[in-house]
């Protein structure tokens, strides 16, 4: 057994030290270009809600149950009625050939061995196709905009549909894009070789300044709740609404007849000084009563915050950077490798804290510390 951590050429095996995903965060800071790394960890202006996302988990306590014979644990669980190894899938993130170059295909290859949802972001640098036909037997959802131009909009939807994607993830987050510092600084645009691939030829006739891989301004800031009306008279797939954060539109989006919500910041990447999403979940969750699914993404960390998010009320959660540290890391096989960590943790503290299975965990198992 190679206890040195070393191969046969004496150079250090990195697989010895992955042991928690900050692991993965700082090998992905070493190994990326600055402007790459810049892009997956800029939060909007001062970083505060960004930053805020991890610390919030940091404030929240368990109560542990003991001597509930955890002899037997399992993490299963169901969103929009359909199985997944564990309440963890990944969260819409763009550009993924930036850290690895198989890109989204890589991560779709990697949620279908674990059996989770991969939610597929509309700003991929693999094509909605290429990622099924890597991962012909993956769960997925889209993760959709509405630009200026519906056509656009309505031809993607189309397509993610006759792919077999099972759902729609309505962003509602961006009119605008947010500042972010750092990519203003290093002037980030995507490089020569990778494109916004499905939008390749869409919108080659309106030639003018980037953002973010396709034509500035071409998102729409005039979209409102008559538009989730529009969605569906488009598709028969469930639609989900990402960025809520208020108990007021967890009602409304329920009045509109969605299917879920992702109480979601967009990692702290718009509007900053909104709150942490954790802390955002449970008025929400209260005010859906059970009515709709509620999902969460930012800041999960560990498998103990997993865990705090599913007491809280969320279905599931979701990952944005841990994975794309994963893929910097090796691609398929990291991304893997950062969503097993994360269930062998939630296994240990749901086990820790005497639950059996997903059902058991409720809102008795958190403590808010008086801090």
């Amino acid at each position: 057994m190679n206890i040195t951590g070393c191969n046969k050429e004496g150079v250090r095996c990195a697989e010895m030290s992955m042991v928690c995903l900050t692991d993965f965060e700082e090998y992905a800071k070493e190994h990326l270009s600055k402007a790459t790394w810049d892009y997956y960890a800029a939060g909007a202006d001062e970083c505060c809600t960004r930053d805020d996302n991890l610390l919030a988990y940091k404030r929240i306590r368990l109560r542990p149950r003991i001597l509930r014979d955890v002899s037997i644990s399992d993490t299963r669980t169901t969103v929009q009625g359909t199985e997944i190894s564990f309440p963890v899938g990944i969260a819409p993130t763009a550009f993924h050939c930036l850290a690895w170059h198989e890109g989204e295909m890589a991560t779709a290859r990697a949620t279908e061995a674990v059996n989770t949802c991969y939610i597929t972001s509309t700003y991929s640098t693999c094509s909605v196709e290429e990622i099924v036909a890597a991962a012909p037997n993956g769960y997925r959802w889209f993760q959709l905009y509405v630009y200026r131009n519906r056509k656009v909009s309505e031809q993607i939807v189309h397509r993610v549909e006759a792919l077999g994607y099972k759902a729609l993830v309505l962003t509602v987050d961006v009119p605008y894009t947010g500042k972010r510092r750092n990519d203003i600084r290093n002037q980030f645009k995507l490089p020569p070789h990778l494109k916004v691939k499905n939008f390749d030829g869409v919108f080659e006739e309106n030639a003018g300044p980037e953002e973010y891989g396709i034509p500035a301004n071409t998102l729409d800031p005039s979209i409102s709740w008559k538009d989730v009306y529009w969605l569906q008279s488009l598709t028969r797939l469930p639609i989900i609404i990402k960025g809520i954060l208020t108990k007021e539109d967890a009602e409304l989006a329920v009045e509109h007849g969605v299917q879920g919500i992702i109480v979601s910041n967009h990692g702290g990447r718009q509007l900053d000084g909104g709150p942490a999403t954790i802390d955002a979940l449970s008025e929400i969750v209260d005010t859906v009563q059970g009515r709709i699914e509620v999902y969460l993404d930012g800041g999960i960390r560990t498998g103990s915050d997993v865990l705090k998010a599913v007491a809280l009320g969320a279905k599931c959660v979701f990952i944005g950077r841990p994975a794309v540290w994963g893929l910097a890391y090796k691609g398929e096989e990291g991304v893997r490798e950062v969503l097993q960590i994360l269930n062998d943790e939630f296994r240990l503290s749901m086990a820790l804290a005497g639950c059996r299975n997903v059902a058991e965990i409720n809102r008795n198992l958190i403590q808010f510390s008086k801090l």
